[in-house]
């Protein structure tokens, strides 16, 4: 069961600005990253499900989070169908992150009072999303889709729309800035912020102060 009501972590997401993404096959390396992000000031953290037994994982990391972290949000992104959106919460996931929009998704989460983010590309996609209960969507792929400009224009008609880009994003002032200021909701950040480069070296010092710089930046432009 959850342990954070949808409104609080929308709450969350939105205080942050930035939503850290991340899987990694040792549970060793999971739990090193996401102390790093919390140490950082992160508090809202997106597991991937990717990789056979990532549920499995999950479960270990979402049961660790709980006694390390304890504030600390645990969600799950890569949910691509009801089944696995299900199995996720019943693992305590407190959001579910779609790479699209499942209507059957939708269903299994409301029911549960879980929020779902869906995988969006179209005004009428974001529509029908918003129809079926979604608070946010994600604009994936972010930079695809039309990046900031799409979220401008998207705003204009419905400045209700709540958007988290992701997949193009970057923790700098330039990319950043031009995210918020078109008027995203968050960002999703996956390898641009967590990189290889830190998971090599087992560097968490270094990663901690790359979490904490990047929510300064984020705070510099976003419109809470």
């Amino acid at each position: 069961m959850s342990r954070f009501t949808r409104v609080d972590v929308i709450l969350k997401m939105r205080e942050a600005g930035i939503v850290p993404i991340f899987y990694h096959k040792d549970p060793e390396v999971c739990r090193k990253v996401i102390k790093s992000c919390f140490d950082g000031g992160m508090k809202v953290f997106e597991f991937t499900n990717r990789g056979d037994f990532a549920h499995e994982l999950f479960s270990d990391l979402n049961k660790w989070a709980e006694k390390e972290v304890p504030a600390m949000i645990m969600g799950v992104g890569s949910v691509v169908d009801a089944g696995t959106a299900s199995l996720y919460i019943q693992l305590g996931a407190n959001f579910i992150v779609s790479p699209f929009l499942n209507p059957e998704m939708a269903k299994v989460c409301n029911r549960r009072k879980v929020l779902w983010i869906p995988g969006c590309g179209s005004m009428s996609e974001i529509s029908y999303a918003e129809e079926l209960g979604a608070e946010t969507v994600k604009m994936f792929p972010g930079l695809s889709v039309g990046g900031p400009e799409f979220i401008k224009a998207v705003k204009g008609p419905c400045p209700w729309t709540s958007i988290m880009p992701t997949g193009g994003v970057e923790p700098t002032v330039e990319n950043l800035r031009d995210w918020f200021e078109a008027g995203a909701t968050a960002v999703g950040i996956g390898s641009n912020l967590i990189t290889k480069d830190f998971i090599q070296k087992k560097d968490w010092e270094g990663l901690t102060k790359r979490i904490a710089s990047s929510l300064k930046i984020a705070k510099m432009f976003h419109k809470i």
